[in-house]
């Protein structure tokens, strides 16, 4: 999914400066965005208060939205350089497009998982044919400098390890590893994504690292986590230092839990490139302007690839991972 934004403000992020070494509540405060159609997000990360959680550095919370009349999600074909893109449904559907020429429709609860790399651009949108409802969140996930430029790859996983404990929580391993269950998605640092069903009256506890940093998304119900009442479309930074979280519903609820150890690169991020100076992104937007073969093309989207913003006129600032 594209950063749509007409003006991004590129910033550093990474770093352990502004890590609590123990546990913490921060409510996060989205803001909105638009990506075109009939797609609203509501955008957590990167945050004035916190920019990234282990080596999650972006997310979008969208849905439910009823697009039973409407085209849905249409993003056009978008560049993207040295990270991972994380597609995870709860309702509806998404049609996948790259530049390797992967097509693949992404259903609820499989993983559709994309490594950038060196550069892939790819296309994103709500199938002809639909369901009613879309709800789902994107997710990116900075890769480190060993690993920046790699070979771009596509992964679909329609099958994902499941845990279930006693106090009404199933679990559903998105990336990397739980309670010994793995995901089969590739990682490149430690890092972990869950994906949380609660019953109502649930009171479960989930096992965690405590070395790693962890924030919780609500994506529907009412929760409670570590104590801390939730509504839907909620996100809480929990910081580090916690063997376990305990959860709580009052009634049937969906949470995302992000975590991983803190990310000690710093990273400069703007619009949908990921780099390590200004040189690197404005290497990226003017390989991407021209057509070079980095970004690659796509075969099957109806429309015209979204052009980059200008960058601004004011150099990179550190900014570290909280402001």
């Amino acid at each position: 999914m594209s950063n749509a934004e007409s003006g991004p403000r590129p910033v550093v992020r990474g770093g352990r400066r502004g890590v609590p070494g123990q546990p913490v509540h921060e409510l996060l405060s989205p803001r909105e965005a638009s990506l075109g159609g009939s797609t609203v997000v509501r955008r957590f990360l990167p945050n004035l208060g916190r920019r990234m959680v282990g080596a999650w550095c972006f997310v979008d919370h969208y849905g439910p939205d009823d697009i039973a009349d409407e085209p849905g999600m249409w993003v056009p074909p978008h560049p993207h350089t040295n990270l991972q893109t994380v597609s995870w449904l709860h309702e509806g559907e998404v049609l996948h497009r790259d530049s390797l020429g992967s097509e693949q429709t992404v259903r609820s609860r499989e993983l559709g998982l994309m490594t950038a790399g060196h550069g892939i651009s790819h296309a994103e949108q709500s199938p002809r044919s639909h369901a009613r409802l879309l709800h789902g969140a994107q997710l990116w996930v900075a890769l480190p400098e060993r690993h920046r430029e790699t070979a771009a790859a596509f992964e679909h996983h329609a099958r994902l390890p499941e845990l279930r404990s006693g106090g009404g929580l199933k679990a559903m391993v998105i990336l990397g590893e739980l309670d010994g269950a793995a995901s089969p998605g590739t990682t490149y640092s430690p890092l972990v994504g869950v994906d949380i069903a609660l019953t109502e009256g649930a009171d479960a506890r989930l096992p965690l690292e405590p070395d790693f940093e962890y924030a919780v998304l609500t994506m529907s119900g009412t929760t409670r986590v570590d104590g801390a009442p939730l509504p839907p479309g909620s996100m809480l930074y929990l910081g580090c230092g916690r063997k376990e979280l305990r959860l709580e519903a009052d009634s049937d609820g969906g949470l995302l839990l992000l975590g991983g150890e803190p990310f000690d690169e710093e990273i400069v991020m703007w619009w949908n490139f990921i780099g390590r100076s200004q040189q690197d992104i404005e290497r990226a937007r003017r390989e991407w302007m021209a057509g070079d073969a980095r970004f690659g093309s796509i075969v099957g989207f109806d429309g015209a690839p979204l052009p980059a913003p200008e960058l601004p006129p004011t150099p990179l600032k550190a900014r570290g991972r909280v402001r």
